[in-house]
């Protein structure tokens, strides 16, 4: 019985592990860079650029960009507008920051071949032979771009990355980009 319960306990806690860990392993990569010479501080109000964003696709030739915009520009701006609020910036006509938003989603390949890391010469006593795919992995990949522009200039851009399962439900898709923009906005003002 004593048996049982240790290796019913050791189960759980490695599936509880590899449970908070997933999250982790799938997170987005966020880059972040600004103008250091721009002053933030007094930055108290922003807006939507006229044309709030824009979103490229390069996966299929059925790929509608349009379409996709009108289910993700929704999205984008009602987290954009509640993480700007959350860091205390008001959003008004005439903001001192412009935001605008890019969607790029596209289709990501990785492969490697048998071989591919030894060195060109025979000396490993590995015969010379013709390369064959040994691990191909195709994914579709978005990237999320946040730009801050003040008087015309880009003084802030953040870059959300992440692979995207294309049977991702919509629900999971729209924590997905809010997840992307509240890691990107984290980084909102810089602290130089």
């Amino acid at each position: 019985m004593t048996m049982r319960f240790r290796s019913a306990t050791k189960r759980l806690v490695i599936v509880m592990v590899l449970a908070w860990a997933a999250p982790a392993l799938l997170a987005v990569d966020v880059k972040v860079d600004h103008d250091k010479s721009f002053d933030f501080k007094g930055a108290q109000t922003w807006t939507w650029s006229a044309h709030p964003g824009d979103v490229k696709m390069a996966r299929t030739q059925e790929d509608d960009p349009e379409a996709m915009q009108k289910i993700a520009e929704p999205l984008i701006m009602s987290a954009v507008s509640d993480e700007m609020a959350r860091r205390g910036l008001k959003q008004a006509a005439d903001g001192s920051l412009v935001v605008t938003y890019y969607l790029l989603l596209s289709t990501a390949t990785s492969a490697q071949t048998i071989g591919q890391f030894l060195p060109a010469t025979t000396q490993w006593g590995v015969p010379p032979y013709n390369a064959a795919t040994q691990s191909l992995e195709m994914m579709n990949h978005g990237a999320l771009v946040l730009d801050m522009t003040a008087k015309n200039v880009i003084v802030w851009r953040g870059v959300a990355d992440a692979k995207i399962k294309r049977e991702t439900e919509n629900p999971k898709r729209e924590e997905l980009i809010r997840e992307a923009v509240r890691d990107l906005l984290k980084k909102f003002p810089p602290k130089d």
